[in-house]
Parts: structure tokens; sequence; C-alpha cells
């Protein structure tokens, strides 16, 4: 993902404007501090902070690029390790289960279209106090 470097718009309309002054008078003076030399003071800081956030933004983007490229080394040698940890000590191993797998012998084997969830979930042997016993509602008298 690349972020977009910015671009003012208000600083191309400053630089157009400063030109413009420019050639009205180099030493321009409107009062109240407005001289061309501060707007191009002004102008020239504009451009530099514009400068140094694109090139910041261009470094983080290269950080971003690196950081994913070692979070997809890192997940491949974490399961390298674990791959490993399983070929000398055995999947059924203590140690397999110490390093984050689930030993074979204690996985448990789903029936096919089981989902995980409901393999969890323990069938109710407990009756209903509302039932008859064949599934149906008791009558009520009075």
């Amino acid at each position: 993902m690349m972020r977009r470097q910015r671009s003012s718009p208000i600083l191309k309309k400053a630089v157009r404007r400063a030109s413009g002054m420019n050639s009205i008078d180099l030493n321009l003076d409107l009062g109240n501090g407005l001289t061309l030399s501060a707007f191009s003071k002004l102008i020239n800081t504009m451009q530099a902070k514009e400068n140094a956030y694109n090139s910041a933004l261009a470094n983080l983007d290269k950080l971003y690029r690196e950081m994913l490229e070692t979070e997809r080394e890192l997940g491949d040698m974490t399961e390298h390790m674990l791959m490993g940890v399983g070929v000398k000590y055995g999947r059924s191993s203590v140690e397999y289960g110490m390093a984050g797998g689930v030993p074979k012998n204690q996985r448990r084997k789903r029936l096919r279209g089981e989902s995980p969830s409901s393999s969890s979930q323990q069938p109710s042997f407990v009756a209903s106090i509302d039932s008859n016993g064949n599934g149906n509602k008791q009558a009520v008298t009075s």
C-alpha cells in the first residue's frame, strides 16, 4: 500500500502569486507585515515541510514493505520450527505440545460435516420437566 504524496494546491497558488508580485516590486510592502519577503519565506517553509512529509511517507512505505516481508519470513520459520520439533521428537510427544502443536494422539476426529463449535458441545441427557417423556407437552387440566 503506497500512500499518496501530498501536493498542496495552496502552495502552488502562493508560488504563482509571489511570481506575479515579484514583477510588481521586489521589495513589495503592503503594511501589517505583508511583505513579499515574508511571503517568500513562508512559501519556502511550506515547500520544505511538504518535501519532508513526502520523504517521510516514502520511508514509511519502505519500512512497511520490509516489515511485511519479515512477517512472512517469521510465519514460515514458525511453521518450520514446529515441523522440526515434530520430526525430532515426534508429533505425539510432549515436546511437540510444548512447542505449540497439538500432539497427534490428542486430536479428536470429527464426524463428516460436523463444525468445530458443535464438536465441543456435549449432548444433553437431562429430560425436560414440562415433557411427558415422548417429546410432547403435558396437558394442563384444571
